[in-house]
């Protein structure tokens, strides 16, 4: 294991060791110390590589990952995940906002809370929430799956396209063309999976299943003051 440590190297070099493994891999598992919050740590990474920073991360952590599983353990800043291709990202406190914003593929998994815009634009990333997730989440999701063990803010799945959204808790309020749908065997199935691969124990008959009604697909003048 290949160990970087932060409190003496800077992020341009955690950056570029990561990356450089792209080109000829030496190294699959690296270990990141003292990460006290810096921001950008182990992005852009576009190798199977394993990641793993001891501590609190800023902004913009693991954002546009393909193929690496990063695990951080500790709190992370805005946009986790954020255009995340594939691969995992792995969370062990809490997100703030706009995690897994834009990201097309992989899992993100969020042990404990998440703020405000959790999933925003969202285009075919899983996200796995083990608490709570702030107001405005999953704001015009668009595929994939967002999985909430806790609650949920207001305005939950605003303009909506074709993203699943699974809610154990209470929501506060839906936004628009945002409802309630039958949670079905096949969803149910599709949940405990999500759930299994999180390493979260929650029973998936127990939540409720959130999608779009489809309403604001095409523009209609009765529907104007919900876009």
């Amino acid at each position: 294991m290949k160990t970087i440590d932060l409190s003496v190297a800077s992020v341009r070099d955690l950056n570029q060791a990561l990356h450089d493994q792209t080109k000829e891999p030496t190294e699959r598992e690296w270990l990141v110390s003292h990460p006290d919050g810096k921001h950008n740590l182990a992005v852009g990474i576009n190798e199977a590589l394993s990641v793993d920073i001891q501590g609190h991360a800023g902004y913009y952590c693991a954002g546009m990952n393909q193929q690496a599983t990063i695990t951080v353990h500790g709190n992370v800043g805005v946009g986790v995940a954020e255009n995340m291709m594939s691969g995992s990202v792995r969370i062990k406190g809490s997100a703030s906002q706009a995690a897994g914003a834009t990201a097309h593929g992989g899992l993100l998994v969020i042990e404990g809370d998440a703020g405000a815009r959790c999933g925003i634009s969202m285009k075919g990333i899983d996200i796995v929430v083990g608490g709570s997730i702030g107001h405005m989440s999953c704001f015009m999701g668009q595929a994939g799956r967002l999985v909430v063990c806790g609650d949920a803010g207001d305005a939950l799945g605003d303009s909506l396209y074709e993203t699943r959204i699974y809610v154990k808790g209470s929501v506060k309020s839906l936004g628009s063309d945002c409802i309630e749908k039958e949670l079905r065997a096949e969803h149910i199935a599709e949940l405990k999976d999500l759930l299994y691969r999180a390493g979260l124990d929650h029973d998936p008959a127990s939540f409720k299943r959130y999608g779009s009604a489809r309403e604001l697909y095409n523009f209609k003048v009765d529907n104007a003051s919900a876009y």
